[in-house]
């Protein structure tokens, strides 16, 4: 699978995890250089609290295009630090 914003392979892997719809990418697989820690946070019910990237690609930023939970619940402990995306973020094989 491979995430791609701004005509950029963001990220790229071969064991994705999806969780309602979504591809959760290993931490290992996302090209670096184009994210961002931001302060934004949100709860989901029984994955836990998410934080956010930036994804900045040539100068072209989509502000918290992208999250991962550090600390998930136990039920969601299979997607700790893994990324998923949306804000135009496309997924394709």
């Amino acid at each position: 699978m491979k995430a791609i914003w701004n005509n950029k392979i963001i990220a790229e892997s071969d064991n994705t995890i999806v969780v309602e719809g979504n591809h959760y990418f290993p931490p290992e697989s996302i090209n670096k250089e184009y994210f961002q820690s931001t302060e934004t946070h949100s709860t989901c019910p029984w994955k836990g609290q998410a934080s956010y990237y930036t994804i900045t690609v040539d100068g072209k930023e989509n502000k918290d295009a992208a999250w991962y939970y550090v600390h998930p619940s136990e039920r969601a402990s299979q997607i700790k630090d893994h990324v998923a995306f949306w804000r135009g973020v496309k997924i394709e094989e």
